[in-house]
């Protein structure tokens, strides 16, 4: 029995979202060591990572609802700009600060999870687009 495809336990748009997560970890990073875009390469970097993850958080908007999405992609960013800060910056860790983050990822496991249940899109019908006849 071979191991499943990532595409069947982690489809595209989800991929795309948590890709533009980590960008948005990197570019948050890379902004901080960018002194104030005082420093070309942290200055590119942080520009470059923000604009990668707003089209891949732009192509994965085309099929996950806005309001999931935006809260998966910030709360991700969140949570991984706050571990990282921990991790590699040497910021204050406490017992609440990381309960905190932990509330955040159950949130986003909580929004992937009730995607699945959620009701059809009314995108494309004519009363999402204003046209009625």
């Amino acid at each position: 029995m071979s191991a499943p495809h990532p595409s069947e336990w982690l489809p595209l748009p989800w991929a795309l979202l948590l890709a533009a997560a980590a960008l948005e970890v990197v570019w948050a990073l890379a902004m901080k060591e960018s002194h104030g875009f005082s420093r070309l390469w942290p200055s590119a970097l942080a520009v470059g990572a923000a604009a990668t993850s707003f089209t891949l958080l732009s192509l994965a908007l085309r099929d996950l609802p806005v309001g999931t999405a935006y809260a998966v992609w910030v709360g991700l960013g969140a949570a991984g700009v706050v571990l990282a800060g921990i991790a590699l910056l040497g910021e204050a860790v406490s017992p609440l600060r990381i309960g905190f983050v932990v509330l955040i990822l159950v949130g986003v496991a909580g929004l992937h999870l009730v995607e699945g249940a959620a009701p059809p899109s009314r995108e494309g019908s004519p009363e999402a687009s204003g046209d009625r006849g």
